[in-house]
């Protein structure tokens, strides 16, 4: 009934495995805020292109509803993003990838605690196979970290970014009744702004790295599928399923993930990425085949 939804779901989620390799491709080619703002740069720019007479048609609706709006940029748009290209350069693009697999439960426990919302036994179980997913990539299979607490500094990072997405994905239930154009354009154009601090701070630590050819592939990569078609396509697919329906298919951000670091970088594959996958799908599975009526 939703193959729409799971279809721009997977294409979304496809183009997110994508952006943790580009990423760490961006290392030593681009620094982490300064791809996070040529990214959102050429989106905004991309967007804006296409849809200004619906932009100038949706702005009585955009004008009372800035706050919501700003608050998915800078969240969703620059958190996530400034967060996840600092992992990398810490981190391997694979961990970053599997990590993920952490959001959807972070999802059901924000809309558990401030809704109440529905949830099935089998939906608990798949959430929870995610999160020992996460776990075992962030300590790298080494059961060890759990009693001395040491994982790498990379992965605590991306910690901050799979929190911020899933406030994110909790946060799209109060967007307004708006054009898909004018919700793409206006927080990204709100992630533009709210990201250029961050490019003055990485210059005045003297760690900002102006884009070689390399790094503008890996900008305009970021800018038009990992931005603007991904986000549009998630975005979508909540409006269909619900945000802990359509979160549960970020797990296969680490499929998509692992599959093009292992194949495009030449990242060594684990037993424990192995592992973490195998949940991470498993979860899936169990989640959206015991899901409950009506789960937005």
């Amino acid at each position: 009934m939703h193959k729409k939804a799971y279809l721009s779901l997977v294409i979304a989620t496809l183009a997110w495995g994508g952006n943790a390799v580009a990423g760490k491709l961006a290392v030593g080619h681009v620094s982490p805020m300064m791809l996070t703002f040529w990214r959102w740069f050429f989106a905004v720019a991309i967007i804006f292109a296409i849809s200004v007479p619906q932009l100038i048609k949706d702005w009585p609706v955009v004008r009372k509803n800035l706050p919501i709006l700003l608050f998915l940029g800078v969240v969703g748009y620059v958190v996530f993003n400034a967060a996840l290209y600092t992992a990398v350069n810490y981190t391997t693009a694979i961990n970053v990838t599997v990590e993920q697999a952490v959001i959807p439960m972070l999802i059901f426990l924000i809309n558990f605690a401030l809704f109440r919302m529905k949830v099935s036994w089998a939906q608990i179980l798949g959430f929870t196979l995610t999160l020992l997913g996460g776990i075992i990539t962030a300590i790298h299979g080494d059961l060890s970290a759990l009693v001395t607490l040491t994982v790498n500094f990379g992965d605590a990072i991306m910690m901050i970014a799979v929190a911020a997405y899933a406030i994110y994905t909790v946060a799209l239930r109060w967007r307004p009744k708006i054009d898909w154009r004018t919700l793409m354009a206006v927080p990204a154009f709100f992630a533009m702004v709210f990201s250029l601090p961050l490019v003055f701070w990485e210059y005045s630590a003297d760690r900002l790295i102006w884009p070689d050819a390399e790094g503008w592939v890996v900008v305009l990569y970021t800018g038009i599928f990992a931005s603007l078609i991904a986000q549009v396509l998630y975005i979508k697919g909540v409006e269909e399923i619900g945000a802990n329906r359509a979160g549960l298919f970020i797990n296969l951000v680490p499929v998509f993930g692992t599959l093009l670091s292992v194949a495009i970088i030449g990242e060594s594959l684990q037993l424990f990425h192995v592992v973490a996958l195998a949940l991470a799908l498993g979860g899936i599975a169990i989640a959206e085949w015991g899901k409950p009526h009506m789960d937005r």
